[in-house]
């Protein structure tokens, strides 16, 4: 018999905490959920008062029963799960399922593994979090009610298996919208001229562009002006008028969210959002290091920026330690509006143990991810980094022409860290001449450049969780899942890290907006999201919020399923005849895609893959090019004739006028399989 029963989520966070709880301690793993809405039904009775029907999860029932032999030999039962809203439903599910005495079982939660965290939540344990578990029953009722309620609809009238969500529904629409910005765009033609010049006393040459006329600004749209300007400025003086020098501070970016971290590890070590969480837990629960397993980060679902008083004190020390005192600031960053400040920043929970120090313990992803979130955290409690900066206007008859310099003068945060940007990266400026006001430089050559207005990014994963972020949609816990969801689904493909709305992703994407207008509205999703909030701070009725959703809800399923009886979504036929039954095939949607099928079915079953050409002709003999997809998703390009005829396939889509090299193309597929082999060893 123990004294103490501990029941966290996993086994690795439940080895971290057990040489915490010395005595007669238990410590055992729930291994997750181990209660759920059924998958085979809605499981919410709508009609009396929208009561979840949870049910055990499959394949648990062992676990359950050595769970309940386990609390009946304890005297006291502390229930670990994890610091936020689920975490919090997890443990109540586990309390109704043990079926205990109340005052047996008591509710613990901490934000680091650490000794002094773990000791201090057992001393203040809790009870179970009313509140807390309603704002998650909440969520996952509702999002189970549209969820059931209007995927039929899209089976009926698109094809099985697909599913709408009220918050991966919102994420596809998003990147429908931009990829329709992008289609729409025009560019529009603009003009820059930049001369570059020599400062003759040190023989440095700089650059400088176009800024205005005689103290004008203008803009250039087109080749005739630029021509106009050049002939002007053909004989002109290049004279300094004006030299301005100054300062200027970059200050560090705040400890990681679970947002920003997402986002960086994402433009940093390439990560998708699913294996940061996935490395990031691994890093939370613990690591087995020489003094057994211990937790390397804070909890990793959070929107605060906060961080507490003894590990800004640890932070101080370290960065006196390893930099010295001048490049030591004690920062307070600004939270969110929306933040729910439920946890601390993501942090190193034992500052002094270095990515160095524990790199030889963790896989190569863990060691990544631990420095980015170590040096991130680091570097938001140091100086700021100083330049000196340099503005030089010159004259140019009328023309007024503009160079810019700046010069590192104090590293402070950058020495350790610099935020990563989803553009280009940020140009430090080159160093400028010593120059005078009213000495003249040398004109060597003039550069003009025409350029073209180009249409708003793709989003990335990165950029679409800021997105996201910034409108109120999701919180988190879900913004990995959707986009997973939106993946897995194909209403959306990954190129090159741009997200990209596929044919069935646009389909289900129409149908939605046309017929659920609210459930794919940005504001209407955020504002569900701020009464999950007012429901956890014990503002509001978790049924009383179903209720006031459910009603005009239900109403408009069964009016769109009314009108949408007798209505056939148009397939788009295609001129290819079917061989085995002679009627013209059809583009439908699978898992994979696009592909041509019989509109025969089921007396006809025939289905063909759709062959892609693409409208540049094969560099080689001047056939069509197809484009096709390796098992991975890969694209590559070949030609019709090949092999009997022609040998032309690349990696990369041809151009027109360009040659290709196949000696050339065999080295690049060569050394691609030596990294795959390489990537696949280290693995």
């Amino acid at each position: 018999m123990s004294d103490k029963l501990v029941i966290v989520e996993s086994p690795a966070k439940a080895n971290t905490i057990k040489k915490f709880l010395g005595g007669n301690t238990k410590v055992v793993a729930s291994m997750g959920h181990i209660r759920d809405l059924p998958k085979s039904k809605l499981g919410i009775d709508v009609e009396h008062d929208f009561e979840p029907e949870y049910i055990n999860i499959r394949g648990k029932g062992d676990l359950i029963k050595s769970l309940k032999k386990d609390a009946k030999t304890a005297k006291k039962i502390y229930l670990a799960t994890d610091p936020d809203r689920e975490g919090e439903a997890i443990a109540w599910h586990l309390a109704t399922i043990l079926d205990e005495d109340k005052n047996k079982i008591t509710r613990v939660t901490f934000n680091e593994i650490t000794k002094n965290a773990v000791q201090k939540a057992i001393k203040e344990s809790r009870d179970i979090d009313k509140n807390l578990v309603d704002a998650q029953q909440a969520r996952r009722v509702l999002d189970r009610i549209v969820g059931y309620k209007i995927s039929p609809v899209l089976w009926k009238k698109v094809k099985r298996g697909l599913s709408a969500g009220r918050v991966q529904s919102v994420a596809v629409k998003l990147i429908v919208d931009r990829e329709e910005e992008i289609e729409k765009f025009i560019p529009e033609e603009y003009w820059n001229i930049f001369v570059e010049l020599l400062d003759e006393k040190s023989k440095k040459e700089f650059e400088a562009y176009l800024y205005g006329k005689n103290g004008n600004k203008i803009e250039l749209h087109s080749e005739e002006e630029v021509n106009k300007i050049l002939k002007e400025i053909e004989k002109a003086k290049y004279i300094v008028k004006d030299i301005k020098n100054g300062e200027k501070k970059r200050t560090p970016a705040p400890p990681f969210t679970t947002s920003t971290m997402q986002q960086e590890a994402s433009r940093k070590l390439n990560f998708t959002l699913k294996k940061t969480m996935s490395v990031a837990q691994t890093l939370y629960e613990g690591i087995k290091l020489n003094q057994g397993h211990t937790g390397l980060i804070t909890y990793m679902r959070t929107d605060s920026t906060r961080i507490s008083e003894e590990a800004r004190t640890a932070a101080k020390k370290q960065i006196i330690k390893e930099y010295g005192e001048k490049y030591y600031e004690n920062r307070y960053y600004k939270q969110n509006k929306d933040a729910q400040d439920a946890h601390e920043a993501i942090r190193p929970s034992h500052i002094e143990l270095t990515p160095e120090d524990v790199k030889e313990f963790l896989t190569p992803e863990q060691y990544k991810l631990y420095r980015l979130i170590y040096n991130r955290f680091l570097a938001s409690q140091m100086s700021a980094a100083i330049y000196d900066t340099m503005q030089v206007e010159i004259k140019a008859g009328e023309y007024d022409f503009k160079a810019n310099g700046q010069s590192i003068k104090f590293q402070g945060f950058m020495a350790l860290y610099v935020e990563g940007t989803d553009g280009k990266e940020e140009k430090e400026g080159e160093i400028l001449p010593l120059l005078k006001t009213g000495e003249e430089v040398k004109k060597k050559k003039i550069n003009p450049k025409q350029s073209f207005t180009e249409p708003p990014s793709r989003y990335t994963e990165a950029s679409l969780v800021k997105a996201l972020e910034e409108k109120g949609i999701g919180r988190p816990s879900t913004y990995s899942p959707i986009i997973t969801t939106i993946l897995d689904r194909y209403y959306v493909q990954k190129e090159q890290k741009q997200l990209i709305p596929t044919e069935l992703g646009k389909v289900v994407n129409k149908l939605l907006i046309e017929n659920f207008a609210d459930i794919v509205n940005e504001e209407f999703t955020a504002e569900i999201e701020n009464k999950f909030d007012e429901i956890a701070d014990g503002n509001e009725k978790w049924k009383n919020i179903i209720k006031e959703f459910y009603k005009p809800f239900i109403k408009e399923v069964e009016k769109v399923e009314e009108e949408l009886e007798h209505v056939s979504l148009e397939e788009e036929e295609s001129d290819v005849i079917c061989e085995k039954c002679g009627r013209k095939m059809v583009y439908r949607y699978g898992r994979f895609g696009k592909f041509l099928a019989c509109p025969g079915f089921p007396e006809c079953k025939n289905t063909k893959a759709l062959v892609v050409t693409i409208d540049i002709p094969c560099p080689v003999c001047g056939g069509k090019v197809i484009e096709k997809k390796t098992k991975r998703g890969r694209k590559f390009y070949v030609c019709e004739n090949n092999p009997d005829k022609c040998n032309f396939i690349s990696w990369n889509k041809p151009k027109i006028g360009e040659k290709w090299n196949p000696e050339e193309e065999t080295k690049k597929t060569k050394t691609k399989r030596k990294s795959t082999k390489k990537k696949s060893a280290k693995k």
